[in-house]
């Protein structure tokens, strides 16, 4: 996926979830964040970020914040481009989940259960339910999911073991919004709830599945496996 007219800043302060203010060409702005997450380790007073202007005029925030200078680390961070780059991977060559068998039908935003999951896919006689999550949370190589408790995420893998049970294949996609982790693992610290229901629901034959990007200043492109550790430490 690309974004379109691409400006750099600098970041100053973020007073509440939705809206920062950056400095773009020694003016300040007030910028919409495409991410409600924390990402508290991200966000630093002074550091680098890419921003896309909008072609919307009547809009009250003229840029989205997109990514976003860690170190050496370029981090994607709009909470939208997981599933946006997912499924041009579904249609692409890339992709080895249907080993060879003819895709015939994905869907976007399947309802099931009491849950709307990211995708509904049918390859042959294969019946699959994928949800994604983004990840950018990264601590010394090692990325996490989730950076806040997220109940809602809880929920979708309890519905995922549901639709394991009725005869459905079952996904979870971890979108590393980044390249250069050496693995990924579910964030006990701050969601132990959510770390067991990924390992109850990886018994139970939901397929954990996490995959760095390529990230640039104004793309983004889901790339390599990474390793994922479920185990307790």
């Amino acid at each position: 996926m690309k974004y379109k007219k691409i400006v750099a800043g600098r970041f100053l302060e973020r007073p509440n979830r939705f809206i920062a203010h950056v400095e773009i060409d020694g003016k300040e702005e007030v910028c919409h964040v495409k991410n409600t997450g924390r990402c508290r380790e991200l966000l630093k007073k002074g550091c680098r970020v890419y921003l896309e202007e909008s072609d919307n005029p009547n809009r009250k925030t003229k840029y989205d914040l997109i990514a976003v200078e860690k170190g050496a680390l370029l981090i994607n961070m709009d909470s939208n481009a997981p599933n946006r780059v997912v499924e041009e991977w579904l249609h692409s060559p890339e992709c080895m989940i249907f080993h060879g068998e003819k895709q015939i039908f994905i869907k976007p935003e399947c309802k099931y259960g009491n849950s709307r999951f990211d995708f509904y896919i049918e390859a042959g006689n294969r019946k699959i339910f994928m949800e994604v999550k983004g990840v950018t949370l990264e601590e010394r190589g090692i990325v996490k999911f989730p950076d806040a408790p997220s109940e809602r995420a809880v929920k979708h893998i309890e519905e995922l073991m549901m639709a394991i049970k009725d005869g459905y294949e079952a996904y979870v996609m971890f979108v590393i919004q980044m390249k250069g982790a050496d693995y990924f693992m579910p964030n006990a610290a701050t969601h132990e709830r959510f770390c067991d229901a990924l390992r109850e629901a990886a018994e139970k034959g939901v397929n954990i599945l996490a995959y760095d990007c390529q990230v640039t200043e104004n793309s983004l492109k889901l790339d390599k496996p990474v390793s994922v550790c479920l185990k307790k430490v």
